[in-house]
C-alpha cells in the first residue's frame, strides 16, 4: 500500500439501519412509517435488512440508497480519478482542480516537496498486464519515472513563470499526479463501486482506494456490510 494513500469519513447519515428500514417498510405498511417503526437496536433493523432485502440475492437495493456517506480521499493519482467515475455509478466528486492547485508541483522543483508526494510511481515488483503477461518494474526503471516526473515539474514551473494559465501549463504534466477528492456514495452505489473496483483484476491503485474505503462502510453499516463480504466481495457481481 502506498504510504500517502488516505482516506476520512466527513459524515455519514447517522443510523442508517433504521432509516433503511423506514423506507422498506413504508413500501408495504398501510400507515405513516415513522409512526410504526419498533424500538430495535441498530444491529436488530440492520439483521432484517439483510433478511428482506438482500439475503438469498433478493436485489431489493433501492431502500439503500436513503442513506450517504461522503469521504475524503488524498494522494491517489489521476488515473485513479479516471477510474472511479467511469461506468454510471450514481457517486458524486469534487475534485482538486488543476486550475488552481499547482503549488505542489512548484515546490518539487524547489525541493521542499519530495517528488513522491506529488507523484505517484509503483512499487518495484512483478506486474500483469490485461492480456495477463508479467513484466518487471526494476529500480532503474523506477528512478528513470522519477526523473521524469521532476523534469515535468520544472516545465510546469518555466511554463507557469512565462505567464501561462495553470490549466495550460498542466498538460506539462504526467497522469500519475497526484490529486485529493471528496466523495460521496449512497449505500447501494457504495456497494456498486466496490463490485467494480475491488475485483481481484482491478488496477492496482483503484483497489488499494477500495481497501482503505471499506472499513468506513463497515464501521458504518456492519450488518450490510457484513452480508456484502460474505456474498459479493471481490465476485464482480455487478450492478446492484
Amino acid at each position: 500500500m502506498d504510504p500517502y494513500f488516505r482516506v476520512e469519513t466527513i459524515v455519514a447519515t447517522s443510523r442508517p439501519n433504521r432509516a433503511i428500514y423506514v423506507a422498506m417498510h413504508q413500501d408495504y405498511c398501510e400507515d405513516f412509517a415513522i409512526d410504526d417503526v419498533p424500538q430495535l437496536s441498530d444491529e436488530e433493523f440492520g439483521e432484517i435488512i439483510v433478511k428482506r432485502l438482500l439475503k438469498g440475492e433478493r436485489g431489493h437495493y433501492g431502500c439503500l440508497e436513503h442513506v450517504q456517506i461522503a469521504l475524503n480521499c488524498g494522494w491517489f493519482p489521476h488515473s485513479v480519478m479516471q477510474q472511479a467515475r467511469t461506468h454510471r455509478t450514481g457517486i458524486s466528486f469534487d475534485v482538486q482542480s488543476g486550475r488552481y492547485t499547482g503549488k505542489r508541483v512548484v515546490q518539487v522543483v524547489e525541493g521542499t516537496r519530495d517528488v513522491e508526494e506529488v507523484f505517484y510511481l509503483r512499487p518495484v515488483g512483478t506486474y500483469t498486464d490485461r492480456n495477463g503477461a508479467k513484466y518487471e518494474y526494476t529500480e532503474d526503471k523506477r528512478k528513470i519515472d522519477r526523473i521524469m516526473c521532476i523534469d515535468s515539474a520544472g516545465r510546469y514551473m518555466l511554463s507557469i513563470r512565462e505567464g501561462l494559465s495553470e490549466e495550460h501549463a498542466r498538460d506539462q504534466l504526467p497522469y500519475c499526479l497526484r490529486q485529493h477528492f471528496v466523495v460521496s456514495f449512497n449505500l447501494r452505489s457504495a456497494l456498486h463501486f466496490m463490485d467494480l473496483r475491488a475485483k481481484l483484476d482491478a488496477q492496482l491503485e483503484i483497489r488499494q482506494m477500495c481497501e482503505l474505503v471499506w472499513p468506513h462502510i463497515v464501521e458504518w453499516a456492519p450488518e450490510v456490510a457484513a452480508w456484502y463480504e460474505k456474498a459479493r466481495m471481490h465476485k464482480a457481481r455487478l450492478a446492484p
